[in-house]
């Protein structure tokens, strides 16, 4: 899959006005094609883990949030359910026995697929994300643990986001089972992936090259080791049934020479983050004169701060480096990601609004306080699109 040149904006429908699928949800692609947008990023779309509210942490690979519907009581016709029931054999039934509700998944199909063709019409498309790996205990760990290791859990080592690393806690992969079975599961969740989104990130990519072990029971990630993953074996399962993959590998933290040849062997586009490109490292990927063409630019992702955010945490010395405008530095950034050779520009909603550190989604290592901001509907101007519009245009994007 080759990326055209065009950009887009990362929000999660939970940031949405009233953080559903309702009418703002469709004013929001309204806004978009105004604002002469080709792509609306979103994160995970399954439940959320229930205590932390994170879309990384959802008890099912496969269901659709029921928490965001627009109208979560609208009637089911049996003829209805019946007929999804019947596409989606292979993990409702699982997710029944956990204790989901088949009218739910209906609804959430309805509304998806309502808005994904309200989006299409007007040339907006949907770009996903998928998590790596699933929640400890849920549908899909307790419907198939052969498929997921004893004694280890999931995380990364320490890097730039987490003195001691991130402890996850997510069950691992038993990548000798899942092979034996012919990656049957991983063609699956692709192939319900690409009912909903149109493209789709892989979450943490550099994991099927190497993945960070944590013992069980550890209270850090900083006691890890590093274990082998299946390379190109579980993608190519994948492409010879459902056929060329419409994906971006999440290739940021510790990226080895392996993982990236891995990615250039599949075709998949990675990323580059801008606010990373601080530091006097000429081959810092995150720099604009080291990103690849067929890649994803981000101003910055959901886990960093918001630009106008981070831009204040500098010191004078790195923000005169920058050479950013002191009095709009968000929109600067957003201006050199737009100028980028990557195909693909995005920023996240909060830095085309210029917020600071209130409006960031989450901060990694923490629990509480993630997921919850919003944006008001006065918010969305028309002199905004406009000017995100001339910019996209003048960046020929």
């Amino acid at each position: 899959m080759l990326l055209e040149r065009a950009s887009g904006i990362l929000l999660h429908p939970t940031s949405l006005p009233n953080g559903v699928l309702d009418e703002h949800a469709f004013k929001f692609v309204d806004w978009l094609a105004a604002a002469g947008q080709a792509w609306w990023q979103v994160l995970p779309l399954g439940p959320p883990e229930g205590l932390t509210g994170s879309p990384y942490m959802s008890p099912s690979a496969f269901a659709g949030s029921p928490g965001i519907l627009a109208d979560p009581d609208a009637p089911v016709a049996e003829d209805e359910a019946d007929a999804f029931r019947l596409r989606n054999a292979y993990w409702l039934d699982e997710w029944l026995a956990y204790g989901g509700l088949v009218a739910d998944q209906v609804r959430f199909e309805r509304e998806w697929q309502a808005l994904r063709a309200y989006a299409l019409e007007r040339g907006v498309r949907l770009f996903g994300d998928m998590p790596i790996y699933v929640a400890h205990d849920g549908a899909d760990h307790r419907a198939h643990p052969h498929f997921f290791q004893q004694g280890a859990v999931a995380g990364v080592p320490p890097d730039l986001f987490a003195k001691t690393g991130q402890l996850w806690g997510n069950p691992l992969y038993d990548w000798t089972a899942m092979r034996a079975d012919g990656y049957r599961w991983w063609i699956e969740r692709f192939r319900r992936t690409f009912e909903l989104v149109d493209l789709t990130r892989v979450d943490h990519f550099r994991g099927f090259v190497s993945y960070w072990a944590v013992p069980e029971g550890e209270p850090t990630a900083e006691h890890g080791r590093w274990r082998r993953g299946p390379g190109a074996d579980v993608f190519r399962a994948v492409e010879r049934e459902l056929g060329g993959l419409a994906v971006v590998a999440e290739d940021l933290g510790v990226i080895t020479e392996p993982v990236v040849r891995l990615r250039r062997e599949l075709g998949f586009p990675g990323m580059a983050v801008l606010q990373f490109a601080l530091g006097r490292d000429p081959s810092n990927p995150h720099l604009p004169e080291n990103h690849e063409q067929q890649s994803v630019v981000y101003t910055g992702t959901h886990d960093n701060d918001t630009t106008r955010g981070w831009w204040e945490s500098l010191s004078e010395g790195d923000r005169a480096w920058t050479r950013l405008d002191p009095a709009d530095p968000a929109w600067s950034l957003l201006e050199v990601a737009w100028a980028s050779r990557a195909a693909l520009a995005v920023a996240p909603l909060q830095d085309v609004l210029g917020l600071g550190s209130e409006a960031r989604m989450n901060l990694p290592g923490t629990e509480e306080g993630n997921w919850q901001w919003r944006y008001t509907p006065d918010q969305l101007t028309d002199e905004l699109a406009q000017r995100l519009r001339a910019l996209t245009k003048a960046s020929n994007r």
